[in-house]
């Protein structure tokens, strides 16, 4: 049965799911390059756990999830030391991004029932790095049936947690040693 909106259009078959945080993202707001002494990779780590949505911290690297995630349980790895490339990682920092990575893979199976992922990272403006400056390494959870129309038509992305809640499973479910 149509009702009337008042002058808000005629009613349709969509249902809508409003965003209105994301705007930020998309328009660009605050968006940290790193290059100006702005790094917020360097940030991180001077700030709690929960206020930095950091998940795990070693000697050389630490896990956090990403602010802007393509999905639930989307975080990075990233070393404390301010380096832009891959090449540049001393052995500790490149051995210690490794078993991050491999922990950040079994607490995200853990904690979300992940069924597959994305591992890599963009070294370069160029090549797609959001911070060119700072390196770090994406895990993304995928699950079956986890693409939508959503970010394609809609620029929208459809999380069903809070951070700070995502955040907590993941920290709880961090494998300690290797």
């Amino acid at each position: 049965m149509e009702e009337e909106r008042g002058g808000a259009g005629v009613p349709d078959a969509f249902q809508r799911l409003w965003t209105p945080h994301r705007m930020a993202y998309i328009k660009g707001e605050n968006k940290a390059s790193g290059e100006d002494g702005g790094c917020p990779f360097c940030e991180i780590p001077k700030m709690g756990d929960e206020d930095g949505l950091v998940v795990a911290r070693g000697n050389g690297v630490y896990a956090v999830l990403n602010l802007y995630p393509y999905n639930s349980g989307h975080l990075m790895v990233v070393p404390y030391r301010h380096v832009a490339d891959y090449t540049g990682l001393d052995e500790d920092e490149y051995t210690e991004l490794a078993v991050f990575t491999r922990r950040a893979i079994t607490a995200l199976r853990a904690a979300s029932g992940a069924q597959g992922f994305n591992v890599g990272m963009n070294l370069g403006q160029v090549a797609g790095a959001g911070i060119a400056a700072h390196l770090h390494q994406h895990v993304v959870p995928r699950w079956g049936g986890d693409t939508n129309f959503m970010p394609v038509v809609g620029h929208t992305k459809v999380l069903p947690q809070l951070l700070h809640d995502t955040r907590r499973l993941i920290a709880d479910a961090w494998p300690d040693g290797s």
